[in-house]
């Protein structure tokens, strides 16, 4: 087992934590899975394993057409649709999937998540679309998430009488993903019960996005008279 692949174990398995820490999962469900960058492998979650007895060792390393390379356990049984958004999306370096209980209702309304929030719009950059229904264990769920974010700033879509799937550049920034978007999933769940929200102008969609992408946060600084 090589440095990278064995922090990259550490990583997959702690960030499971913080799918039960934001309750966005129940039992065994769901799972993370992150890219071993400069090689066709992924590290993804063991199958059917309780959060509670998730560890670096019981993290499995599977190719990118999902057969399992290094491990102990059976991977996910979402291991196909992990392997395909690699296989098509190189940029992606983490990908994750939930239940998460908002997002999922509106994924069993059939129903893309309109963007009616300022923090949305920083996120995800528009709508949380809506993708097509498709059987676990193969790779239609893969093909379903890749013709859905095609052409869309979402790291987020709400897979048809499924779950939710995100995509990041890293492991973390697909969790943070999917923690954001149960997150509004929620809200906009509130503010339809309310009534009708207000829309936002796709010029100051645009400004958000961009600013909380490219602005926002801690960025280096030169030191003085550099």
């Amino acid at each position: 087992m090589t440095r990278r692949i064995r922090e990259l174990r550490e990583t997959v398995a702690r960030l499971h934590g913080e799918l039960t820490r934001n309750n966005l999962v129940a039992w065994t469900s769901g799972n993370v899975s992150a890219r071993v960058p400069g090689q066709d492998l992924m590290v993804i979650k063991p199958s059917g394993v309780s959060y509670d007895d998730l560890t670096a060792a019981t993290m499995v390393v599977c190719d990118l057409d999902g057969v399992l390379v290094e491990g102990d356990f059976a991977p996910s049984s979402d291991t196909a649709a992990h392997a395909y958004v690699y296989r098509a999306m190189p940029e992606v370096g983490g990908v994750v999937h939930t239940h998460s209980s908002y997002a999922t209702a509106w994924a069993a309304c059939g129903e893309s998540i309109p963007c009616h929030l300022t923090a949305q719009a920083d996120e995800f950059g528009g709508e949380i679309p809506i993708g097509p229904f498709a059987l676990i264990g193969g790779d239609d769920i893969g093909k379903g998430i890749v013709a859905t974010l095609a052409g869309h700033r979402s790291p987020a879509v709400l897979m048809r009488n499924h779950g939710v799937f995100t995509i990041g550049r890293n492991a973390r920034a697909a969790v943070k993903a999917a923690v954001m978007c149960e997150d509004v999933a929620r809200t906009a769940y509130l503010a339809r019960t309310l009534g009708q929200p207000v829309p936002m102008a796709q010029a100051d969609i645009d400004s958000l996005h961009d600013r909380y992408q490219n602005v926002y946060g801690q960025h280096p600084v030169a030191p003085a008279g550099s």
